[in-house]
């Protein structure tokens, strides 16, 4: 069974963004892991979600055009 060109491109674009959430959140826990994350470190966690959040929504449009 062969994926479409299309599927295969929607397939990596989801892939890449879910791969550059991770990266991001380890990112975070790198930077911010001195005692905890703390105050600033999860408030910048919660950005990271919602960021991811709104980027795959955005994404999701943009696919379906």
């Amino acid at each position: 069974m062969a994926l479409e060109a299309e599927m295969r491109r929607k397939i990596l674009v989801s892939v890449v963004a879910v791969g550059f959430f991770i990266s991001l959140i380890v990112g975070v826990g790198v930077t911010y892991n001195n005692s905890g994350l703390g105050g600033t470190g999860g408030l910048i966690l919660v950005g990271t979600i919602a960021l991811f959040i709104l980027a795959m929504g955005v994404i999701g449009v943009f696919l379906n055009r």
